[in-house]
């Protein structure tokens, strides 16, 4: 992205970036499961997991940085590692599983902004502010009292003043976010719920990338078939966004024309990219023409963009499953 700076969608001058996770189900197979771990469903057995974590950026659909990790690892953990790739004029937002004195500390010391989402009764400063009924705040924050610092390169008295912010949601529902954004003239309270709003093209491409590239269906049983699978399926995600991304601001400038506004059918873009995807990068053919070939197809098949349509977030879809269907073809090493 670093050949194109003009051609990067920023907020405010920032690139958007949001940390999630989710899990992924893998083979069922003893090699697997000493390696990421087994989580209890429905039955007995329980099924083969893995800990995804991925550091996306929002507006432009790329993924930055993605790791497949035990589930005995932390989110956080993950989080603190993706922050490698982050740089000044980065703005990475959280939701409520990662928020502590420690990732918003790191953030601080390499420079990097952030917005979290918080439970209200987080700490003793959130319970408080949440009381007060104001907008927003400057509160000083410190480590909790109950957290072991002989690891830590601060001490119970190191603090980092924050600023809280309230957001009340349709619904009347309060949310209350943390962030480093500590200019009110700049970044007035009305910006953050549309700010942290965005957040939610992670969530679309961990749709994307279980329901669409189907990163589920592995080739493979062993270890280096899930990794080249995953970091595969990663490649495959940021290559439709390259291509889709253009063809979509083309749609937006026609926008006029039409009663919606028109978007790339991104379910029968996989499918186009699939199946060209090894010619795009291992053919003599020119790679431009193969691209505008993709480009045209994409073209053809847009659906309109619906205004404030919203769903609803199942957190548990992906964990109440059973086992994945594996292909008779597929030998288990053990």
């Amino acid at each position: 992205m670093t050949d194109n700076d003009a051609s990067i969608k920023l907020w405010n001058g920032f690139r958007l970036l949001a940390i999630d996770g989710s899990r992924l189900v893998l083979p069922d197979t003893q090699e697997l499961e000493s390696i990421y771990g087994r989580t209890k469903n429905q039955s007995e057995t329980g099924v083969v997991q893995a800990r995804i974590s991925v550091l996306y950026d929002v507006l432009n659909r790329f993924a930055i940085d993605g790791v497949l990790a035990p589930l005995s690892t932390g989110e956080s953990v993950l989080a603190l590692n993706h922050l490698v790739f982050a740089k000044a004029n980065d703005l990475i937002i959280y939701d409520r599983g990662y928020p502590s004195f420690n990732l918003i500390y790191e953030h601080f010391e390499k420079g990097v902004d952030f917005l979290i989402r918080v439970k209200a009764d987080f700490s003793n400063l959130t319970r408080e502010f949440y009381q007060s009924g104001l907008q927003s705040a400057i509160a000083r924050m410190q480590p909790g009292k109950n957290i072991k610092l002989s690891d830590k390169p601060y001490s119970k008295n190191t603090f980092k003043d924050v600023r809280l912010v309230r957001v009340e949601l349709p619904d009347g529902e309060i949310e209350i976010l943390i962030t480093s954004l500590s200019d009110t003239q700049k970044y007035p309270n009305f910006l953050f719920k549309e700010l942290y709003f965005l957040r939610w093209g992670i969530e679309t491409f961990y749709d994307e990338l279980k329901n669409k590239i189907k990163i589920e269906h592995f080739s493979g049983y062993s270890e280096h078939c899930i990794l080249q699978d995953f970091y595969a399926a990663l490649f495959v995600s940021n290559v439709q966004s390259l291509i889709v991304g253009d063809i979509n601001d083309e749609l937006a400038k026609e926008s006029t024309k039409y009663q919606y506004q028109y978007k790339v059918n991104s379910n029968l873009s996989y499918g186009f990219l699939k199946d060209r995807i090894i010619l795009l990068f291992f053919s003599e053919k020119d790679m431009n023409e193969i691209v505008s070939e993709l480009k045209a197809l994409f073209k053809k098949h847009t659906i309109p963009i619906r205004p404030n349509r919203r769903f609803e977030r199942d957190t548990d879809k992906y964990r109440k499953r059973g086992k994945p269907k594996l292909l008779k073809n597929n030998k288990n090493t053990f």
